[in-house]
This record gives C-alpha cells, structure tokens and sequence, in this order.
C-alpha cells in the first residue's frame, strides 16, 4: 500500500495559512490534540495517559508532552530535526521524528488499541478480513521494538514508508497520515479489523 501525501509542513484543519508565532501553534495544536484524544478515549483505543501525537512542523515537529492525557488540555512540545528534545516531549518522540524523516506523512497517532495488540502477539503481517479493513489497510505490518527506543523509530518508520498504520508487537499502534483526522481513522479501521479477526477465530496468523 503506497504512500501519497504530499511532503511539506502540517497545518491545523479547517486553517488554510500557517500561523505567525509558536505560541499560537501550540495553543491551535492543543485544541486538535484534545479533540482527537477524545476520540480516541471514547473508542477505547488509549487508557489513562497512554498514547501520543504529533504533526509535523518547520524544522521539526510538535508532539504531545510525557505522561499526558490525550483527552485533556496540555501545550505540546516541540521536537527539532536534530538534537536533543526537550524533557517535557513523549518519550515516543524518536519514532515520530523518524517517521517524518523518511516519509511525507504531515501526522501522526499511537495508540493502544487491546484487539490489535493482542493480534499483534503471534503475527507479523495481519491481513484484514472486513471490508472496510481490506480496503483501507489490506495489509498491516507488525514490527518489534522496545518503546522509547531507536530501534523501535527504525522498525516504525520502515514499515510506514509503505503503510499508513503499523502495530508494534505487545505494544501499540502507529498510524500517520496527512492529518490527525486521517491518522485516527487509520487507527481505528485497524482495531475493527483485529477485532474482527479474533471474532471469526483468524488472528494470529497471516490471511
């Protein structure tokens, strides 16, 4: 499944011109992260403060802050290119700064999805059965990795040069996309999916 966004700096929906100061950024992006994390929250696809976000922004990225609950209010941090990222940044941020590096994708979710984590377990490609799943993801590649750590951000961004979503064995999902909105369907089209799998007895095995 290729890969068609277009490369180029992330803009928060529904605003057509980037805005003028970091601190509107922020304030803009906090709304979004929020609305998006609610979604997520309402879905089960994230408990307490797990999970993250990000979008891609000049010269680096924006991404929610550690230990945050996406359903809430919380400035994000911003990550460079290169370089040390400030404390306050999620933990995953390695692999968000790597997605963004090696693809066009403008954002990006992880969640914790239990169906999809759970298929993950005894898989490395899963292969959807339902229609919506089989149109949108036909393939879902399962890679493995400590969380926090560049090789997770290696294995991560490989499989997403050709995928819009990827599952981390025993860990999560990472969906990106050409904005936040995308990358939650992608999110959530992939947990149907799993579940599906578990109900009609496939999951763990490729289809």
């Amino acid at each position: 499944m290729g890969v068609g966004a277009p490369r180029g700096h992330a803009h928060i929906p529904g605003h057509a011109k980037p805005f003028c100061t970091e601190v509107r950024v922020q304030k803009m992006l906090d709304q979004e992260f929020e609305r998006i994390g609610k979604r997520l929250f309402l879905e089960g696809l994230v408990g307490a403060n797990f999970g993250n976000m990000s979008v891609r922004a000049k010269a680096g990225l924006y991404i929610t802050r550690t230990g945050a609950y996406l359903d809430a209010r919380a400035m994000p941090a911003f990550v460079p290119e290169d370089g040390e990222a400030p404390p306050e940044a999620s933990s995953e941020y390695r692999v968000h700064r790597a997605v963004y590096q090696e693809t066009p994708y403008l954002a990006i979710v992880h969640a914790h999805p239990v169906h999809a984590v759970a298929a993950s377990l005894d898989a490395d490609l899963l292969r959807p059965v339902d229609s919506e799943g089989g149109m949108l993801c036909p393939e879902i590649p399962v890679v493995g990795g400590e969380p926090g750590t560049d090789e997770i951000a290696r294995n991560v961004a490989e499989a997403l040069r050709g995928s819009h979503i990827v599952i981390v064995r025993g860990h999560g999902t990472f969906a990106a996309g050409k904005t936040l909105d995308e990358a939650y369907i992608y999110t959530s089209i992939a947990e149907y999916a799993c579940r599906i799998l578990f109900l009609s007895g496939r999951s763990g095995r490729v289809l």
